[in-house]
């Protein structure tokens, strides 16, 4: 993918489709339109995945505790999603063995028996089937698990990705079937001829330039701002979303031995929480707490981390304190829900919701990663009926995704293995020069070959977007990320051939948002 090439696409010419947001759900539908043939358009204000979809729990699930609350359809459907994103991007989706650790008598049959349904409603797309462990069983999965009162556990399957790099894999797919995609394109207006939409004004955030596009349909994918965009088209607009916040914290290696997750079922709130081995370190969250406003880079409250250290504590044989964390992370959920005061965000629904304004603006809001492409065809589908495109069938349920690739990496490409089956041209790019193969940090997996990767063929344009995004390191330590900026800075500076002063006021402005993923200072 290359943005200044992409541009150039912005002629005169007419879309069928423009997607107004380039998170988890506006890539999805970009790859379902573009794939029936529909001359699709992308347009994300930011970056790809720069709120919600790069600050998940990296878990493509159905759902255990919404088949504790008897959602049965929602469930099934998430785990056939689960089963297809497993099958059609396997470089990036990988089987996670969960266990449920159980300290009463009674926990043992009622965890039994939902895990058996868990693998039955999950059909011929099952993982692996779950099953009862033994109390030597548990500790043996998780050898630092607290054991005092521990009777054994129940263990279980669900998958585990990296979003951000499944938003970019999703860019590509979507650019390789023929859509033009960009990132740092903001919407100012929704254009309209006789009360219908026909297209967006946008202007593009790097150069400042101003374009008016055409469309038979547009599609406000804008996740928690999808009410902003909505009133674009109608200004009076009510509230259709609830915004969520999850927390997560990240922690070293040690708090969680041996591969397999922990499903903590029952917190102070009543959630589950989940603690997770990722990437070489330990990811536990989340929470769930309510907030007013959306917002593109939210902040952890002070009770929101006391909360994951206090409840991950109760399972694990060492305490995590504020001083283990090394990085912490928000993001905001945009849940579909009535406005009904005092409502807990906790009992409204995941499920997905295709709206059509009186002026044909179709807007997907609700839903998560793990029925991204679900909740694309259905989208879709609405846009063929409404913009009157010739109907064509949906064909997402067996595309590959970009850069397939079912092997598992050798163990010298296995840090690449998110890059599929490109891992071999970019370890070429890595072995070319010394200094294209040196860490950007200690602490840090990541080569300085994979910052001129991400600007030559990721449309990469800041540093946060390499250290965030194309890589987790601000995810996985946030101090050595800030530390590794400087470096990154001048390597993009290189690559996409900016001017002086362009490297110190990158720096400023990635030192600003990665100090807000320091505990300390969260």
């Amino acid at each position: 993918m290359n943005r200044d090439a992409l541009i150039r696409n912005l002629d005169d010419r007419l879309w069928d489709v423009i997607v107004i947001g380039g998170g988890a759900t506006g890539l999805g539908v970009a790859v379902d339109a573009q794939s029936r043939g529909y001359r699709t358009l992308l347009l994300e204000h930011y970056d790809f995945a720069k709120a919600t979809s790069s600050r998940s729990t990296k878990l493509v699930h159905g759902g255990v505790r919404y088949l504790k609350q008897g959602n049965i359809a929602l469930v099934t459907e998430a785990l056939r999603e689960r089963g297809l994103m497993r099958r059609n991007a396997p470089h990036l989706v990988k089987n996670l063995a969960f266990v449920v650790p159980r300290y009463k008598w009674w926990e043992g049959p009622f965890y039994g028996v939902g895990l058996r349904l868990y693998d039955r409603l999950a059909g011929e797309l099952n993982l692996s089937r779950s099953r009862q462990l033994s109390r030597e069983e548990t500790i043996h999965r998780i050898p630092n698990i607290e054991t005092e009162h521990l009777l054994g556990g129940a263990m279980y399957h669900d998958a585990q990705f990296d979003d951000a790099r499944m938003a970019v894999t999703l860019a590509a797919t979507a650019v390789e079937e023929g859509a033009t995609v960009l990132n740092y394109m903001r919407v100012t207006a929704v254009t309209k001829s006789e009360d219908f939409v026909t297209g967006v004004r946008a202007v593009d955030t790097e150069t400042g330039d101003e374009y008016v596009l055409r469309s038979r349909a547009v599609v406000n994918a804008g996740g928690i701002f999808a009410d902003k965009i909505r009133r674009l088209d109608e200004p009076g607009a009510e509230a259709t979303i609830t915004t969520s916040q999850g927390v997560h914290l990240v922690l070293d290696r040690s708090f969680l031995e041996g591969e397999t997750a922990i499903m903590v079922p029952q917190t102070d709130d009543g959630r589950v929480l989940f603690v997770i081995p990722w990437k070489g370190c330990v990811l536990v969250g989340t929470t769930d707490t309510p907030m007013n406003t959306p917002e593109i880079e939210p902040r952890a409250l002070e009770e929101e981390i006391g909360f994951i250290l206090r409840n991950a504590g109760r399972y694990l044989s060492r305490n995590p304190g504020r001083d283990d964390v090394l990085s912490v992370f928000a993001g905001q959920r945009p849940l579909v829900a009535p406005q009904i005061q005092g409502v807990r965000t906790r009992a409204l629904s995941r499920e997905h919701s295709v709206m059509i304004a009186d002026s044909g603006l179709v807007t997907i809001i609700g839903g998560k990663w793990t029925t991204y492409r679900k909740m694309a065809q259905d989208t879709v589908d609405s846009v063929a009926l409404i913009a009157g495109l010739k109907e064509r069938p949906c064909a997402t349920e067996t595309l590959k995704l970009y850069g397939w690739d079912d092997n598992e990496a050798p163990d010298e490409f296995e840090h690449l293995s998110v890059y599929g089956s490109k891992r071999v041209r970019l370890q070429t790019l890595l072995d070319s020069h010394e200094s294209m193969s040196r860490l950007l940090h200690p602490r840090l997996p990541y080569a300085a070959g994979q910052v001129l990767w991400a600007a030559q063929h990721e449309m990469a344009r800041t540093v946060e977007d390499v250290l965030s995004r194309r890589t987790r390191s601000l995810l996985l330590d946030a101090a050595a990320s800030i530390e590794a900026a400087p470096h990154v800075a001048e390597l993009l500076a290189g690559a996409l051939q900016r001017r002086e002063g362009w490297v110190k006021k990158q720096i400023s402005s990635y030192e600003s948002v990665a100090k807000g993923y320091l505990p300390s200072v969260s």
